[in-house]
């Protein structure tokens, strides 16, 4: 593929050679299922990255957030992820109906580490699985079968570096765009829709979670 950029690396050998040899430790952490830890750890996290790709390589991440432990783990092998109401653009569930690899991060609150997750998926529609969600939320459509290939916990240099639970390092932030200024741009719209697009953006968050709620 040609590339846009200069002095790349293309070979694995020359890659390494620029980095130190990695500790026991974190080349050794990988583990092939959900331990105890692993699973309590999902079952506190109220947010998780979804990474997939096509059968062409083109990848897509996609944020998942829910009530802490939305994503429900089935055994050491096997977690789920209900698919709630979003955009409909369907982009993670196409992935998977062609290309079953999958990427997971989950997130915990004031948590610098992370748990990262890896194995292959399936879109599912088994009334078992879809059931499991049904006190906390609507019944889903469809969810995210997951098997479990490897786990492991990735390290807290990250969080701490972007500031990210620290409240200090927010402020930063207020001058970037907001959502309403990202979507009006990509839409190609004036500013003089943008307070129109803010009410309907809200409306549709205020629609949306009502609707994941249960029944009744």
């Amino acid at each position: 593929m040609a590339t846009p950029f200069s002095n790349v690396i293309t070979d694995i050998a020359q890659l390494e050679e620029l980095y130190r040899t990695p500790s026991s430790g974190a080349a050794n952490k990988e583990i092939a299922e959900l331990d105890k830890p692993s699973r309590d750890f999902i079952s506190a996290s109220p947010f998780v990255l979804v990474g997939t790709s096509d059968n062409d390589g083109n990848g897509d991440v996609s944020p998942k957030g829910g009530h802490p432990g939305f994503v429900k783990v089935i055994d050491e092998k096997r977690l789920v992820i209900p698919d709630l109401n979003g955009n409909n653009r369907l982009d993670s569930l196409r992935n998977i109906v062609t290309n079953p690899h999958i990427g997971l991060l989950f997130l915990v609150p004031e948590r610098g580490e992370t748990l990262r997750v890896n194995g292959q998926a399936w879109v599912t529609v088994d009334d078992d699985i879809l059931d499991i969600f049904t006190e906390e939320y609507r019944r889903p459509t469809t969810a995210i079968a997951v098997r479990v290939d490897t786990a492991y916990m990735h390290c807290a240099k990250c969080i701490r570096r972007g500031g990210l639970w620290d409240p200090e390092s927010w402020a930063a932030s207020q001058d970037a765009p907001t959502g309403v200024d990202l979507l009006a741009a990509h839409l190609n719209l004036d500013e003089s829709s943008k307070d129109k697009l803010t009410a309907n953006l809200e409306k549709s968050y205020l629609h949306d979670l009502e609707t994941d709620k249960p029944l009744g």
